[in-house]
C-alpha cells in the first residue's frame, strides 16, 4: 500500500469518529434539565404549626432562638425527639442529636446545625406517619432505603391471602370530585401493590359492611378521635394505620385533584393513596427520594410508580407475586442505550475502513 494512501486512509479515520463523538455531545447537550420541584411547607397532624423558620437558620448548639420549641415538637412527633417531653427554645445536646440523625437518614451534611438544606425539607409537605425505625440491612450488607413499621407488622391468613377495603361515603366531602373517579383511584392504587406481591384487594361497598373491611378509606377535617387531629388545608394531608387496624385517612380539607396537569396547587389523590396503602401493609417510610414511600409530596406532584427500593420492602413481608416480573431497564450496567448505539457506529465505522485499507 503506498504511504500516500494510508495517511489519507487513517485521516479520514479520524474525521468521521470526531463527526461521531460530535453529535453525540451535541444530542446530551440539547436534553433539557429537569425541573426543580417546588418546595411547599407542611406541619405535622398533633404538633403545632411550623410557620416561617428562616429565623432559625444556622442555629446550632448553644443557642437559644424563639421558635425552636416548636421546632423540637415537630421533631418529637416523627421519631427524632422523646415523645412528651418538655420542650423550650434552647439549642441542647439532645437537639443538635435529633438533628443529625434527621440529616443521615435523608442524605444531608450531617452538621447537627440548621443549615438551609435541613430547614427546607424539614418544612417540606409530608405524611403525617412517624418516620420511625433507621433503614432495614438486607442479606448482602448493604443499606436499603426502606423501612417497617414497628414490629414488622403484615397481614396474614390461611389460603391466598385476599384483603377487603372499602371507601367511606367521607369521600363525598370532596365534592368537587366524581365519587367514582375517587374510587377509581383507589382501585388503581391497591393494584399498583397487587402487582408485585401475593395479595389480592376486593372493593366491598360501603352501605353493606364497612366497618367489617380490612382497610377503611375515611375523609376528616379536624380532630377525629385517635388522637391526630388534621390542622386543616396545607397541614397534614393523610395518615394511615398498619395491619390489623387498616384504617386510612386523608385531610377533608386539602385540596385534592385527578389530574394534576390541569391542577398543580393541588395534591393528587392517587399518589397520597398508594403511599398510605404501604403503610396499611406494614412498610415505614423510605428516604429514598424517588420512593412512594418517601415521606413528602408536593402540590402538583404525582408519583405512583413503586420503586425498586418499595417492592424491595414489601416482598419480604409478603414474598413475590408469581405473575410479576421486574423489566430489566438496562441489561448492561456500564453501557446505557445511547452510549451503546454510538459505539456501535464506531465499531462499524472502524471495521469498514480497516477494510479499506487492507485492500489499498
Amino acid at each position: 500500500m503506498l504511504p500516500w494512501r494510508r495517511a489519507a486512509a487513517c485521516l479520514l479515520l479520524v474525521a468521521l469518529l470526531v463527526g461521531i463523538l460530535s453529535c453525540r455531545h451535541v444530542a446530551n447537550a440539547a436534553r433539557p434539565a429537569p425541573a426543580a420541584a417546588a418546595v411547599l411547607h407542611r406541619h405535622p397532624g398533633g404538633a403545632a404549626p411550623l410557620r416561617s423558620l428562616k429565623h432559625l437558620q444556622g442555629a446550632g448548639r448553644g443557642s437559644r432562638v424563639a421558635g425552636l420549641a416548636e421546632l423540637k415538637k415537630h421533631l418529637a412527633w416523627f421519631g427524632y425527639l422523646r415523645p412528651g417531653a418538655e420542650h423550650d427554645d434552647a439549642f441542647d445536646d439532645r437537639m443538635e442529636a435529633a438533628v443529625k440523625r434527621y440529616q443521615s437518614r435523608f442524605g444531608l451534611p450531617v452538621t447537627g446545625r440548621l443549615d438551609p438544606a435541613t430547614l427546607g425539607l424539614i418544612t417540606s409537605p409530608r405524611c403525617g406517619v412517624s418516620d420511625g425505625r433507621v433503614s432495614v440491612v438486607m442479606s448482602d450488607s448493604a443499606a436499603s432505603r426502606f423501612t417497617f413499621l414497628d414490629g414488622e407488622p403484615r397481614w396474614a391468613g390461611s389460603g391466598p391471602l385476599v384483603l377487603t377495603y372499602s371507601v367511606s361515603s367521607s369521600a363525598a366531602t370532596v365534592g368537587y370530585l366524581p365519587p367514582e373517579a375517587v374510587r377509581a383511584a383507589f382501585r388503581s392504587a391497591f393494584a399498583r401493590w397487587a402487582k408485585v406481591i401475593p395479595v389480592e384487594f376486593v372493593e366491598i361497598d360501603e352501605d353493606y359492611s364497612y366497618h367489617k373491611a380490612d382497610i377503611r378509606v375515611s375523609f376528616y377535617e379536624g380532630d377525629h378521635g385517635d388522637g391526630s387531629p388534621f390542622d386543616g388545608e396545607e397541614g397534614v394531608v393523610a395518615h394511615a394505620y398498619g395491619p390489623k387496624d387498616g384504617q386510612v385517612h386523608f385531610d377533608a380539607a386539602e385540596r385534592w385533584t385527578l389530574d394534576v396537569d390541569s391542577e398543580t396547587e393541588a395534591i393528587d389523590l392517587e399518589s397520597v393513596a398508594t403511599h398510605e396503602i404501604g403503610h396499611t401493609l406494614g412498610l415505614g417510610h423510605s428516604s429514598s427520594p424517588e420512593a412512594v414511600m418517601y415521606p413528602y409530596i408536593n402540590f402538583g406532584e404525582r408519583k405512583v410508580e413503586l420503586s425498586i427500593d418499595d417492592i424491595e420492602g414489601v416482598q419480604l413481608l409478603y414474598g413475590s407475586n408469581p405473575r410479576f416480573r421486574h423489566e430489566q431497564q438496562d441489561p448492561s450496567p456500564s453501557v446505557s442505550p445511547g452510549r451503546s448505539s454510538w459505539l456501535g457506529s464506531i465499531s462499524f465505522v472502524w471495521v469498514v475502513l480497516v477494510m479499506l485499507v487492507t485492500h489499498l
